[in-house]
């Protein structure tokens, strides 16, 4: 009776102990990250997903919704991140192209003959147009990533 109560106990601890074993594979590519039970190329890593429960079975689709779902919000979230700081970008170029004019307006305030005040004014313009066109192009070249980025966002959500 002793022994029959010593391998009972034996084989639940060895039941309770046992694990459930999931493999899956994560292909990264241009048109984004896939899951699947089976590799998929040079580029796939096998990730392991493991449970305590040996009574609970694994669900059929193993997971491979769920992670699709946790890596789309991620993209998501990083391409807001990415926007935001772009934005910011271009609200800084704005600061400092206003920063400039104004630095530059300052110079015509001071009192000063004729001669010297027409080539002051000669030489604010021409800096006023380089800035402003230097401006145009830093701002032109944020945008086009700001646009690029907000097409990327669109096609997540």
């Amino acid at each position: 009776m002793f022994r029959m109560i010593f391998v009972l106990l034996l084989f639940l601890s060895t039941t309770i102990q046992a694990k459930t074993v999931v493999n899956y594979y994560k292909c990264v590519t241009k048109r984004g990250t896939t899951y699947s039970q089976f590799p998929c190329g040079s580029n796939g890593t096998q990730h392991t997903l493991t449970h305590s429960n040996p009574n609970k079975s694994t669900p059929s689709e193993q997971h491979f919704k769920t992670l699709n779902q946790l890596e789309k919000k991620q993209v998501v979230r990083n391409l807001k991140k990415s926007l935001r700081a772009k934005r910011y970008q271009v609200a800084i170029l704005n600061r400092d192209l206003d920063r400039a004019t104004r630095d530059q307006q300052e110079r015509m305030r001071h009192i000063m003959d004729d001669k010297k005040r027409k080539e002051t004014v000669k030489d604010i313009k021409k800096k006023l147009k380089s800035l402003n066109k230097k401006h145009r192009k830093e701002v032109k070249v944020v945008s086009k990533q700001i646009a690029t980025l907000e097409k990327k966002l669109k096609r997540y959500e």
